[in-house]
């Protein structure tokens, strides 16, 4: 029932984060419109729009990965894959002044592990959902680098105002191929000969860290073990 109630909550909320963002003037508003007490509402929602805020994301992942998996990828090159995934994250937003103003929350320095953690959250979910299957150092490195990505896509397509969003759909593919060519210079150092020994050292010591487990808490992204 929580969260069929969080759900009403964050559909009574949006109409007045236009206007005062994900604020609790806001969240007030939400919760007189649904003629609940207070009380209730943050049993429901303890950070009150912080909250809303978070759900309001993850609605966006969840059906990010939804039409993700209906979408035919066969024919596509793994870059485009990943630009498809990130066109239809956006695509997934139905009201992009609460991504605004989303944005500007979780840019406040108290806000910004919570921000962080969900542009990782979604990150992971692309992945995840592409079929990664990275268990060592790998599976940060592509996560660490596709938030780096969706992060200044986001400002990007924030400030967009071209004909369907042309400029930031070249801005993706402009971005995607930085990776790529990132990418092709690690696989040149690890093939060159002068380089091998060190970055031999290096492998080593990253073979100890590990992906997290399927069930951790959400503070430890993650383990180390020594490879002796």
């Amino acid at each position: 029932m929580t969260d069929v109630q969080k759900a009403n909550l964050l559909n009574e909320i949006l109409p007045h984060v236009a206007f005062d963002g994900w604020s609790p003037t806001a969240f007030s508003m939400a919760v007189q419109g649904l003629d609940m007490t207070m009380a209730e509402a943050k049993e429901i929602c303890p950070r009150g729009a912080v909250d809303l805020a978070i759900a309001f994301h993850k609605k966006g992942d969840a059906k990010m990965v939804a039409d993700l998996a209906t979408t035919d990828l066969s024919e596509l090159r793994f870059r485009d894959k990943v630009a498809t995934a990130i066109r239809l994250r956006l695509a997934a937003v139905d009201d992009k002044e609460a991504v605004r103003r989303g944005t500007t929350l979780f840019a406040m320095p108290h806000m910004a592990a919570d921000g962080a953690k969900l542009i990782w959250g979604t990150s992971d979910a692309i992945w995840n959902a592409l079929g990664d299957t990275s268990r060592d150092v790998n599976w940060y490195s592509k996560r660490m680098t596709l938030s780096a990505v969706y992060a200044s896509v986001v400002l990007f397509w924030l400030g967009d105002d071209s004909l369907e969003g042309q400029a930031t759909d070249a801005f993706i593919d402009r971005r995607i191929e930085d990776v790529m060519k990132f990418e092709q210079t690690k696989a040149r150092i690890n093939d060159n000969p002068l380089l091998k020994p060190f970055a031999g050292a290096v492998g080593r010591v990253l073979s100890g860290i590990k992906a997290p487990g399927r069930h951790i808490p959400d503070d430890l992204p993650g383990i180390w073990k020594d490879p002796k």
